[in-house]
């Protein structure tokens, strides 16, 4: 099979960048291998799982179902934590999935050590494994917890110069009509509740009093998110500040008191 009859079969199939992907297809695998991934990829099964990996930031992702695939607006909350962590910063990754928020942190700010935070041991063990590729294993914790129930008690005495997030935000009625490829990502990732903020809430509600007096809360949010983040922000204290995406979107809400 060719690239070319690849990107035929991928673009005859709805795929919106059939000529790129079946370049990475055709790089990455050959033979009985390659038709599998054509046949899958075909009915929409994300590219990323079939590939394995993914970058993200500087940094290269093992991905899998058990997480969300990493995507380039989360960049920007990397990029505001990058700039805003205070030397030699202790922060809180919460949901952290393949790690990747963790992780390219991490391996951006050497002077920085982290405790990531996730409900499913399976996803937790991609994130361990995801560290160890960037070569960050020796600063970062990996906690199996609720983010939706107040902190363990092995977190009790902890303080964080900040926590970070990308929690699932997406509201409950909405996850259907996504396109056919979320579909086939972890639905606890994506499901953010009625009005798509319980994880903002718990966040505020619970996981604040980790914080040092002058911690920061940086969070993505939807698109349409950033005035219910900045209403919650004011009703507990905080200030805030709405970063936008590469398409003009918010994205990324800054919290501090």
């Amino acid at each position: 099979m060719t690239q070319q009859e690849i990107a035929a079969i991928l673009k005859a199939a709805g795929i919106e960048n059939a000529t790129w992907e079946a370049r990475l297809l055709f790089e990455a695998l050959s033979g009985e291998a390659l038709t599998r991934a054509v046949e899958r990829r075909k009915e929409h099964y994300p590219l990323q799982y079939i590939l394995g990996e993914w970058y993200f930031y500087r940094e290269c992702y093992e991905v899998s179902e058990d997480c969300l695939i990493p995507r380039s607006d989360t960049e920007i909350l990397v990029d505001v934590a990058i700039k805003m962590l205070p030397n030699g910063a202790r922060f809180l990754d919460l949901c952290t999935g393949s790690g990747c928020v963790a992780i390219s942190t991490l391996a951006n700010r050497t002077d920085t050590v982290a405790t990531a935070v996730d409900l499913f041991p399976k996803t937790l063990a991609l994130a361990k494994r995801n560290a160890s590729k960037n070569g960050v294993s020796s600063r970062i914790d990996l906690l199996c917890h609720n983010v939706l129930t107040p902190p363990p008690e092995a977190l009790a005495n902890g303080s964080f110069d900040a926590i970070l997030s990308n929690p699932p935000y997406i509201r409950n009625d909405v996850v259907p009509t996504l396109q056919r490829e979320v579909g086939f990502e972890p639905s606890a990732a994506l499901r953010g509740g009625t009005d798509g903020l319980d994880f903002y809430r718990a966040i505020l509600e619970k996981w604040c009093v980790l914080l040092k007096p002058q911690g920061l809360l940086i969070l993505e949010i939807g698109y349409d998110q950033g005035k219910a983040l900045q209403d919650l922000a004011t009703e507990f204290g905080f200030s805030s500040t709405v970063k936008k995406d590469f398409g003009g979107n918010d994205r990324v809400v800054i919290l501090q008191k």
